[in-house]
């Protein structure tokens, strides 16, 4: 295999080239548009088009986009260009490229769906999407634009929807990954308190490097045209998620509620049904939710340790 990684300075991005070339494939990282030739403006079409000059791919893993929800809420209009135009520049530049044809795995998100009625859950690929802020749109508009050129133009597009993806190297502004940083400087030393948003919600957490795997397993046995959900098929909740990365961490907190980190109309729960990408490829998650937790609470000391800024 030989792949263009759209988004490859990014959380997950990064993990993707390392699992391609730990199966020999050969990765072309392309990072956003501060990476200079080793960068994609999804907003210019000729850096796309020299990304796929320069890497001559046969499979394009399309993950740039703007990812964090609170972001997407205030600039709805950078989104959507960034993640719904950007993915349609994308798909032209694929259609005009000169080899022979390749595949676009295209790394969408279960914010598609929406908020369900708990009867729907867990949710299928046949549930018609409905997203409920700027960046689950962004993301539905751009699921609709590759099928559509897919079934106008015959473009070979396979859509994965991942869930919540955590793992070690993750930005704070995420949940999981937030409460393991401020875990891990208070085992250092600091302030006891450990701010919280909502810890009600429920959400099906998997591991990055699952979620990888599912995207290599989608390039080589995925059918075009297709929508999988890429998940554990089991939701637990942010409360309970805390309680295992305190018990990991041994030490004694004062948990405190902070306004700034409650979502307005938050969805209480997200959870998949992952029997179709099962069935169409073989893959199932390797890492229990607990290594999972663990091994971010681990990277999080570790980065405290060096004193390193968030």
């Amino acid at each position: 295999m030989r792949a263009l990684v759209t988004g490859a300075s990014g959380f997950v991005g990064r993990h993707l080239v390392d699992a391609l070339r730990r199966e020999g494939a050969e990765a072309f990282g392309f990072g956003g548009p501060l990476d200079g030739d080793l960068g994609i403006d999804l907003g210019d079409a000729e850096t796309i088009r020299r990304a796929l000059d320069l890497s001559r791919p046969d499979v394009v893993f399309h993950l740039a986009a703007q990812t964090f929800v609170p972001d997407a809420l205030a600039s709805p209009i950078d989104t959507y260009e960034i993640n719904a135009i950007g993915s349609a520049r994308l798909a032209e530049a694929v259609r005009a490229y000169d080899a022979a044809p390749l595949r676009v795995v295209f790394a969408s998100s279960a914010e598609v769906y929406g908020v369900r009625a708990a009867r729907e859950y867990p949710l299928r690929e046949t549930v018609e999407p409905r997203p409920q802020n700027p960046y689950g749109a962004s993301k539905a508009a751009a699921e609709t634009i590759l099928l559509g050129e897919s079934r106008a133009f015959g473009l070979d597009v396979v859509v994965a929807r991942a869930f919540n993806t955590i793992g070690p190297g993750q930005s704070e502004r995420f949940v999981i990954a937030s409460f393991a940083a401020q875990l891990a400087r208070i085992a250092a030393g600091g302030d006891p308190k450990l701010f919280v948003g909502n810890l009600d919600t429920a959400r099906d957490f998997l591991d990055v490097r699952d979620v990888t795997a599912a995207y290599v397993a989608l390039a080589r046995d995925g059918e075009r045209g297709e929508i999988y959900n890429v998940c554990s098929g089991a939701a637990i909740s942010i409360r309970d998620a805390l309680g295992e990365l305190i018990r990991t961490a041994g030490v004694a907190v004062e948990v405190r509620e902070d306004p700034q980190r409650v979502r307005a109309a938050e969805n209480p729960l997200s959870a998949g049904d992952p029997a179709k990408v099962r069935a169409r490829t073989g893959w199932v998650p390797q890492i229990p939710l607990r290594t999972s937790l663990r091994d971010v609470y681990a990277a999080a000391r570790d980065r405290v340790a060096a004193g390193a800024a968030p």
